[in-house]
C-alpha cells in the first residue's frame, strides 16, 4: 500500500549505534522535515550519542534508549504511545526491528535484507536499485528508504549539525582550564588521531609530523580523543615540536562547537570526521580498512580522502586477516597526507564561499 502523505502527522526514524551513523542520518531528517513541515519528525537514538542533535531544527523530538532491558522497554512504551503513522528503520539490526514492530505504525519501512523482514510492509531491495548504481554512500543508503516511499531526496542533502550556545560556553570554560582562550585562538586545525580499530588508526607519530607541517603553514593544532584514548594524545604530544592543545574530556556538542571554528580537520575515518563534515569544515580523512565510498565525508566543503590501495579493501576491520599488521593504514605516508592538506587549503582559499 502507498503512503498517503497528506494524512501523515507523526514520523519516527530509528537510528541506533554510533556517532557517524547519527551524523549521516541528518540528510534524511532534513529531507523528511522539508517534505512534512507540519508533521512531527522524531528520532530514536542511543543515549550517549543523542546530544549530537541538540538544537537540530529538523527534528521535533529525540527519544533515547540505553543498552539495557529496562531502558529499551521504557523507550518501546513511549514509541507505542506516540502512535506514529510512518516508521523508518535506518539501522536494520534486531533491536531496532523490535522498536519498529512495537510502534504499531501503519507504514514500516526497511530493507529486504534486514533481520526479520516481515516486520516491514515497505521493503526496498537495495540502495543500488533505487539510485541505479552499485556503490553508494551511507547517507544515500538511508535516503533511498525515504525516496522509495515518495519523499523527495534526489538532491541528496549534505549532513548538518547545530552549534548550541551552551556548548560554546562550556567549551570556552574547558579552554580556560587548559590555559588557553577559545574565542581568541589563532587559526587552528583539529586533529583526531584515534579510531575504533587498529586497521583504521594511523600512527600518532605520523600525526605529529602533520602537526609540524601545519605549524609551518601557520595553523595551530588542537587534538581530541576520548578519555580511554589518552595514550594516543600523549604519544602525539611527545612526538612533535609543535605547540599542541589536547582534550580527552569534551562532550559531543563541545566537539561540534570546536570543529565549527577549525580551519581544517585532519583525522582517521571516524565519527569525529563526520562531525567536521556536517559543519562544512574542510577535511582530510585517512582511510585504512573501511569502505571509502560508503564512509567518505558527506559535505559540500573541500575534502580529500587519503589511502593506500590493497586488494582486500574494504574489510570489517576488527583485525587484519590478510597481512596481520594492517598495511592499508600503516603504509599511508605523511607526504601524501600533507599534500592533500595543501590541496584542500588551496581549494578553500580559492573558494572562500565554500564554507558558510
Amino acid at each position: 500500500m502507498d503512503v498517503d502523505w497528506k494524512s501523515v502527522r507523526r514520523v519516527l526514524v530509528v537510528r541506533l549505534r554510533s556517532i557517524g551513523d547519527t551524523v549521516l542520518s541528518t540528510p534524511s531528517l532534513i529531507a523528511l522535515k522539508r517534505f512534512l513541515p507540519e508533521a512531527d519528525v522524531d528520532i530514536l537514538l542511543e543515549d550517549w550519542v543523542a546530544p549530537l542533535l541538540d538544537g537540530f531544527d529538523s527534528v521535533d523530538r529525540v527519544i533515547v534508549t540505553r543498552d539495557d532491558f529496562r531502558s529499551r522497554l521504557k523507550a518501546a512504551r513511549e514509541i507505542r504511545r506516540q502512535k506514529y503513522d510512518v516508521v523508518f528503520n535506518l539501522h536494520g539490526g534486531p533491536t531496532s526491528g523490535l522498536f519498529v514492530r512495537v510502534s504499531g505504525a501503519d507504514h514500516r519501512v526497511g530493507y529486504e535484507n534486514y533481520r526479520w523482514p516481515s516486520i516491514y510492509n515497505h521493503r526496498l531491495s537495495s540502495p543500488a536499485d533505487f539510485w541505479k548504481r552499485d556503490e553508494n554512500h551511507s547517507a544515500e543508503q538511508q535516503l533511498a528508504l525515504l525516496g522509495f516511499v515518495g519523499v523527495p531526496v534526489e538532491d541528496r542533502p549534505p549532513s548538518r549539525l547545530i552549534v548550541t550556545s551552551s556548548a560554546s560556553t562550556s567549551l570556552a570554560k574547558k579552554f580556560d582550564l587548559a590555559g588557553a582562550t577559545f574565542n581568541e585562538t589563532a587559526p587552528f586545525a583539529l586533529l583526531h588521531p584515534a579510531a575504533a580499530f587498529e586497521t583504521k588508526q594511523w600512527d600518532a607519530r605520523n600525526f605529529a609530523r602533520v602537526a609540524d607541517a601545519l605549524r609551518e603553514r601557520g595553523l595551530k593544532t588542537i587534538a581530541v580523543a576520548a578519555k580511554d584514548e589518552r595514550q594516543v594524545l600523549d604519544a602525539l604530544e611527545h612526538s612533535t615540536a609543535a605547540d599542541i592543545i589536547t582534550f580527552d574530556n569534551l562532550a559531543l556538542p563541545e566537539i561540534t562547537a570546536l570543529a565549527s571554528k577549525a580551519e581544517l580537520f585532519v583525522g582517521n575515518d571516524s565519527g569525529i570526521a563526520h562531525i567536521a563534515g556536517a559543519l562544512n569544515t574542510p577535511s582530510v580523512v585517512i582511510f585504512g580498512s573501511s569502505n571509502r565510498v560508503h564512509w567518505r565525508p558527506w559535505t559540500a566543503a573541500p575534502n580529500e580522502v587519503v589511502f593506500e590501495s590493497f586488494h582486500c579493501q574494504p574489510c570489517p576491520g576488527f583485525e587484519c586477516r590478510e597481512f596481520g599488521d594492517a598495511p592499508c593504514i600503516r603504509n599511508v605516508t605523511v607526504e601524501s597526507v600533507v599534500a592533500a592538506i595543501d590541496r584542500v587549503l588551496a581549494q578553500k582559499r580559492a573558494d572562500p564561499k565554500a564554507r558558510p
